[in-house]
């Protein structure tokens, strides 16, 4: 297997999307930057926020987006040029579609009905398929994601339709794939999440003011309360007067059939967030349990990769009984390490960003909990560093099952090509990281993590909740 050049190999957050219609009038544009960065976590490439005012001149919609994070994006003074009480704001990981201010979002189109702004979370299996119809039907696309796609569905439907929600319900007739949408026109706010429930997106209230967003952390950020989550296939609609209106999508699936990311509650979501009804803390910590019954081990101390990692070594250590130690030093104010324009740059930054505490762990046999092994490059780099700082043995175990498959659903997994565990038995697989032992998630688990909810896990299975493009076009797919 080839070694890759990219220092930062892990998963990479999805999206973020957030949205709010104060109405009373005041602005929006503060509460949706804050809300977005309760959901920095979920995106780190671009950012942006677009906002009208309902009682101006119609459909007049201003926006700001840039590349980078939501601190070096925005400054007070834009704040002022984006007064507005209905608004939507997005933070982006591309996982596909190129790295540039085009892509960034929210989309805001001027079409024949006016306007329309959207934020998306998740990927479309059949982009590449639409965009070809329309583009040979006259569409100018200026972006290569496939949330343009979405968008230009929505406004050809809007054309033929008596209202927004119509021509959004007629739109998702056409894509398919996983899909968290906010939308705003100028007198509402939408949102709709697709029918398998594969993204997250929730409700909130704060006064006389109402929210979408990904994840409820992002309400609480703003002091909104949580009123529910938007139930898979179903379309809400918030309007000038304050209802919320509910519809479904014509293909809405029976609730065995969903398939909700588990990623979500192995990894992206926030540790203080609740989807659909499962406490992500909650969640990790049975994880970790779980790896403790299922592959037992003789240890002095049991630690966590931040961030991820930690609440899935502390149910470890709970049901082990083996204590659990703090071993790394995570400093926060490094910059992201894969801005870094060279392999030996890249990796200085990542030891100055995750250190070992060398006194927590000379001498001791450690048990290193980390949420998944894509390419294994930097699980092998931090056993090396624990070997170093004195550490005698060091076992690992996984929250994950291995990575077999690539998503097309919204989650960066890389090719098969690049999975190291579809190219390597999970021995070797040990001997590579050099751990003393090495033990991944059962499958058969995983529902112990979330009850009831039915998950999707295809990239450990190849079992796909709908029908997916061949793998080998699956990076063409949008964002």
């Amino acid at each position: 297997m080839t070694e890759n050049t990219d220092f930062e190999t892990g998963l990479k957050e999805e999206c973020g999307v957030f949205g709010m219609y104060d109405l009373d009038g005041h602005d929006v544009s503060r509460s949706i930057y804050y809300g977005l960065e309760a959901l920095q976590h979920r995106g780190q490439e671009s950012c942006g926020i677009a906002v009208s005012d309902t009682s101006g001149p119609k459909g007049r919609v201003k926006s700001y987006k840039g590349l980078g994070l939501l601190s070096e994006v925005f400054h007070t003074g834009q704040f002022d040029s984006l007064s507005g009480n209905i608004g939507i704001g997005h933070v982006r990981y591309s996982t596909s579609g190129s790295l540039n201010i085009n892509n960034a979002q929210p989309l805001v189109l001027n079409y024949l009905k006016g306007s329309l702004a959207l934020a998306h979370n998740g990927n479309l299996v059949n982009a590449l398929q639409l965009r070809e119809e329309m583009e040979n039907a006259g569409a100018i696309f200026h972006t290569s994601i496939d949330s343009e796609v979405i968008a230009h569905c929505i406004a050809r439907e809007r054309v033929n339709s008596g209202c927004i929600e119509d021509a959004v319900k007629k739109a998702c007739d056409h894509i398919r794939g996983a899909f968290a949408i906010v939308l705003m026109s100028p007198r509402k706010l939408i949102g709709v999440r697709d029918p398998y429930g594969l993204r997250p997106l929730c409700i909130g209230q704060r006064d006389n003011a109402y929210v979408l967003a990904s994840e409820d952390c992002a309400l609480h950020s703003i002091g909104a309360h949580f009123i529910r989550d938007v139930k898979p296939g179903e379309v809400v609609t918030i309007n000038s007067r304050g209802e919320i209106s509910s519809e479904f999508l014509d293909d809405v699936v029976p609730r065995e059939k969903q398939a909700h990311c588990i990623f979500e509650y192995i990894y992206f979501a926030r540790l203080d967030s609740c989807i659909d009804g499962v406490e992500v803390y909650n969640a990790r910590i049975r994880g970790g349990a779980s790896l403790a019954r299922c592959y037992p081990v003789d240890a002095d101390i049991v630690a966590g990769v931040p961030d991820s990692g930690l609440a899935a070594a502390k149910g470890y250590s709970e049901a082990s009984g083996i204590p659990y130690a703090i071993a790394f030093h995570k400093n926060s104010y490094v910059g992201r390490t894969f801005i870094k324009p060279s392999q030996d740059e890249r990796e200085s930054s990542v030891k100055i960003k995750l250190s070992v505490i060398g006194s927590v762990v000379k001498g001791k046999r450690v048990v290193l909990v980390d949420d998944s092994i894509v390419r294994g490059t930097t699980i092998a780099n931090l056993i090396r560093t624990l070997k170093h700082c004195g550490a005698t043995e060091v076992h690992v175990r996984i929250s994950s099952p291995p990575f077999l498959h690539p998503c097309y659903f919204g989650v960066d997994v890389p090719s098969n090509k690049q999975l190291i565990a579809s190219q390597m038995s999970v021995e070797q697989i040990r001997k590579k990281i050099g751990a003393d032992s090495l033990g991944y998630m059962p499958i058969r688990e995983l529902p112990d993590m979330v009850g009831d909810l039915p998950i999707c896990r295809a990239c450990f299975n190849n079992e796909y909740p709908m029908e997916v493009p061949d793998h080998e076009i699956r990076d063409e797919l949008g964002d």
